[in-house]
């Protein structure tokens, strides 16, 4: 199959990968034209495990990259709409870049066709992308039997290749059985039983991305919620974790007490279902109040910091351990750490840091006019002269570190556990002040 991708970007990239992988000729479109240059030769500008390989192992014969619209979309059978949807000032999402999309599709249009709505965007945007597609073709006098298509994605940064191989379902909301089915047929290769295929309107499959993602972040907000509970009454979040995690119902996954959620999709995704909610005559109880909880848990560790030394940090350095919002990425977008990072240095304190993906994104783009902050090349280096160390993202070379060098490295053998990950190790034993979430 012939399948075109606007927008080259972390859903369209992967996306068009996996498909090139299984056989079909992919285009992926971005107006960066330098972008797609470095794509050309197989530079990657993202971090994401095993897509280098996939670009290069299918570069010039299934996968190719460009910056022509117009013969690009009309050598397809299907095309992916996968641009950003930024969050805009008052929470809801931007939809400029999936207008433009649609007014160049409409303008450039020679074919029926298939139209698919990859990224997150709010209910009705299919009706939306659909009129402008409309209206360009009547200012051009002509007539084409177009669908538009919603397919949410549901990967995750660190783990997306297999995520999209592997698919525990993929939805498409469609009002055309021709659509359904040429949709069936392109993802077919990913799965062999037909019931993760899920079909539904495309209203309700817009829907399912925010719910899913809102879902999630919701069980981030209420455990960490539980572990504010359990350092007032003396109890151990870590086990009521387990105790909760236990029950089916419930399960383990999403309730790690930590510093809150991060990254591009969830307080995006959150703010926006939120507003979409406010737009439509509902205020919403429960969803504005997992995002005011994480708003809280992000600087949970910065308070613990200011507990222990007070308000005034000035001359003290700390070790940052993770800046990306969660290992296996590069991604610094909401990440905690950057939130930590600022606060410290607004009471005075010098950073010292370290991430092994994640640094060039933020001393380039999220802290690069912050002054304070200190990068080095090794978890051990970031060490020396540094009062305290605090782990914000569990990575794996953070896992089981040697204690016995940390403690020679630091000032003070102080160590602040943003992901509780030290838990089982006794670290007071070790001569250690441990400071945890959801535990005295």
């Amino acid at each position: 199959m012939n399948v075109t991708i606007i927008g080259s970007g972390y859903v369209g990239l992967t996306s068009g990968a996996c498909f090139a992988e299984m056989g079909n000729k992919v285009v992926c479109v971005d107006v960066d034209k330098n972008k797609v240059n470095d794509l050309k030769k197989g530079i990657i500008p993202i971090f994401e495990p095993g897509l280098e390989n996939l670009v290069s192992k299918n570069l010039n014969k299934t996968l190719f990259f460009s910056s022509e619209f117009e013969n690009s979309i009309n050598s397809s059978d299907i095309i992916f709409i996968a641009v950003g949807t930024p969050m805009s000032e008052d929470g809801s999402a931007d939809l400029k870049y999936v207008k433009e999309v649609a007014k160049e599709i409409g303008k450039n249009l020679q074919k029926d066709i298939i139209i698919v709505n990859k990224s997150t965007v709010p209910v009705g945007t299919a009706d939306i992308v659909k009129g402008i597609i409309k209206k360009e073709l009547a200012l051009r006098n002509v007539d084409f039997d177009f669908f538009v298509v919603s397919n949410p994605e549901f990967l995750k940064e660190g783990t997306a290749i297999t995520d999209f191989m592997k698919p525990d379902r993929v939805v498409i909301g469609a009002d055309s059985e021709k659509a359904f089915k040429k949709m069936e047929q392109l993802y077919s290769p990913f799965f062999r039983t037909h019931d993760r295929f899920i079909r539904m309107d495309i209203r309700s499959a817009e829907m399912t991305k925010y719910a899913a993602n809102t879902m999630l972040a919701t069980k981030i907000s209420f455990i960490n919620e539980i572990a504010n509970i359990c350092e007032k009454v003396g109890a151990d979040v870590n086990k009521v974790r387990i105790g909760i995690g236990s029950d089916s119902r419930i399960g383990y996954n999403f309730i790690y007490p930590g510093t809150g959620y991060g990254g591009a999709c969830f307080p995006k995704d959150v703010r926006a279902l939120n507003k979409i909610a406010l737009e439509n005559g509902y205020k919403t109880q429960l969803i504005s109040s997992v995002e005011k909880v994480n708003n809280e848990q992000r600087l949970i560790i910065a308070r613990k910091v200011v507990n222990r030394f007070g308000d005034d940090l000035s001359d003290m350095v700390f070790t940052i351990w993770g800046l990306a919002f969660k290992p296996g990425t590069d991604d610094v977008r909401e990440a905690p750490a950057i939130y930590v990072i600022k606060e410290l240095i607004k009471k005075g304190a010098k950073i010292n840091a370290y991430d092994p993906k994640a640094m060039k994104n933020t001393k380039d783009v999220y802290l690069n006019n912050v002054e304070g902050i200190s990068y080095f090349k090794s978890k051990y280096e970031a060490l020396n002269n540094s009062n305290g160390l605090i782990l914000m993202t569990e990575w794996k070379e953070f896992r089981s570190p040697d204690f016995e060098e940390i403690k020679k490295l630091l000032i003070e053998p102080i160590v602040f556990d943003g992901r509780n990950q030290y838990s089982v190790f006794n670290l007071e034993e070790k001569g250690f002040e441990y400071y945890q979430i959801g535990k005295q």
